[in-house]
């Protein structure tokens, strides 16, 4: 990869995402499943068989996996806390390259014990805090208070709704920052928005690049969800290009 290059990172929900974002040249891919709920944890025998796939292609370290035990907030008890641990070292004995964390204290701060855990239990695989930050009381502040504690990147809006909106909050991070932590801009990323993202010096960008195919039809008798989530090669193509340009 061309040093300083602006990152893409693809959330996939199976091993043909792999192959595409591997095939169209992004950096990554968070590994999850049920994306439509913002994401969960991921079957071991998936991110068994992503990480056959990356590693078919030489690309190590390429599939990084989501833990996340339900959907709804990131304000975890005792129980879940500990399946979050579990499930980080099965990620990492499986052999991804990273895993996607985060926790929130009943207050509404960053679970700076949670994650320390969570980064003991990575034992030295990438972590990446996800955008808990941007649903606690201080975004700015909890990306800040990430540096220097193991973390390698953290993905946020900068607070907003979507990165269009956060774009200032994540020029500030950038700056407070200072490159002790990789910033990566998450929450609605289109192509068109990829230029305007690196000129606050983002180090990467996030997106699903979501496609849709209704193969099998309707999921059960008298109607139910027609199709699912596929990962688009065209989107995926188009957002590493913008990368490259940026």
């Amino acid at each position: 990869m061309v040093p300083n290059q602006l990152q893409v990172e693809i959330a996939v929900q199976d091993v043909a995402g792999v192959r595409i974002a591997l095939e169209e040249g992004a950096a990554r891919v968070e590994l999850c499943q049920a994306l439509g709920l913002g994401g969960l944890t991921p079957s071991a025998g998936l991110i068994e068989a992503a990480v056959a796939a990356s590693a078919a292609a030489s690309a190590p370290g390429f599939v990084h996996v989501l833990v996340r035990p339900r959907g709804g907030g990131f304000v975890y008890d005792a129980d879940e806390l500990d399946t979050v641990v579990r499930d980080i070292r099965l990620a990492r004995s499986l052999g991804a390259g990273g895993v996607v964390v985060g926790a929130l204290t009943e207050n509404g701060a960053l679970d700076e014990a949670a994650i320390a855990a969570f980064v003991v239990a990575a034992d030295g695989i990438d972590v990446t805090v996800h955008r808990a930050v941007d649903a606690s009381a201080d975004p700015v502040a909890s990306v800040l208070a990430l540096a220097g504690h193991g973390v390698r990147r953290v993905l946020t809006s900068g607070g907003g709704v979507d990165c269009r909106t956060g774009l200032p909050a994540l020029e500030r991070m950038v700056a407070e920052v200072d490159g002790r932590l990789e910033i990566m801009s998450g929450g609605g990323v289109h192509v068109t928005d990829i230029a305007d993202l690196a000129a606050v010096g983002v180090d990467a960008v996030h997106l699903s690049a979501r496609g849709r195919d209704e193969r099998g039809g309707p999921s059960g008798p008298g109607g139910g969800v027609d199709g699912f989530d596929v990962t688009d090669a065209a989107i995926v193509r188009a957002a590493v290009a913008a990368a490259r340009a940026a």
